[in-house]
């Protein structure tokens, strides 16, 4: 990576510290920047490291190719943001927003986003991976051929999703709303299927496969029994 032109280190700072830095290279590590309003300030290619975001407002930055690095962000605002190519690693942004953001090729990796807004988004090629997506919004999001690992999509709204032909691994899809979601041929095996009517929607699911296990239990829901003979 490019070293930075600046960095700015333990500081709590607020827009006049950092505008006059838009568009150049700058690194952030153990700052705070909770409830700054960041609107119109070029932030592509900046670090954030152990950033404090709480209620900050960066709707509309451009923050292509950014990383965020064990930041903590509660109702962070990302709406509209250009969030191409930026990395989510570690980071705590619990009932965030990036509605309309465009997240082509963005990374989320070990993150926790309960109850964040992604609707509207453009999210060609976003990875999520070993995050919780708990509650998160994500209405008509494409992960079509995606290889899922450890996310949490429980009591997501994933309405109009496309998860056809991708698998999962130490995933959840546990109570999440499914409506008008698509997983034909999606390998299951690997996901947390509890409160899915899969029986009532089989249509939407020809082709997917399940474990053993995973039968049982679906049966058992509508008041079936499997035994050995």
């Amino acid at each position: 990576m490019t070293a930075p032109d600046v960095t700015l280190a333990d500081r709590t700072l607020t827009r006049a510290d950092l505008q006059p830095f838009g568009g150049r290279r700058v690194q952030l590590s153990g700052s705070t920047l909770d409830g700054v309003d960041l609107r119109g300030i070029d932030l592509s290619g900046w670090v954030f490291e152990r950033v404090s975001l709480a209620e900050t407002e960066l709707s509309g930055a451009n923050l292509e190719l950014a990383r965020f690095s064990h930041c903590r962000g509660a109702r962070a605002q990302f709406a509209a943001a250009d969030c191409t190519e930026a990395v989510f690693a570690d980071c705590d942004l619990n009932n965030g927003s990036f509605h309309g953001a465009t997240l082509s090729s963005a990374r989320f990796e070990r993150c926790k986003l309960t109850g964040v807004d992604f609707t509207d988004g453009r999210t060609l090629g976003i990875r999520f991976i070993d995050t919780l997506l708990v509650a998160a919004r994500l209405k008509g999001m494409n992960f079509r051929k995606d290889a899922l690992v450890g996310v949490d999509f429980s009591m997501a709204d994933l309405s109009k999703c496309d998860f056809r032909d991708a698998s999962f691994e130490r995933c959840s899809l546990r109570e999440a709303i499914i409506d008008g979601a698509q997983f034909q041929n999606t390998d299951l095996r690997g996901a947390d299927l509890g409160g899915l009517a899969l029986l009532q929607e089989r249509t939407r699911f020809r082709g997917a496969v399940i474990s053993a296990a995973q039968a049982e239990l679906l049966l058992a829901d509508v008041g079936l029994k499997v035994k050995a003979r």
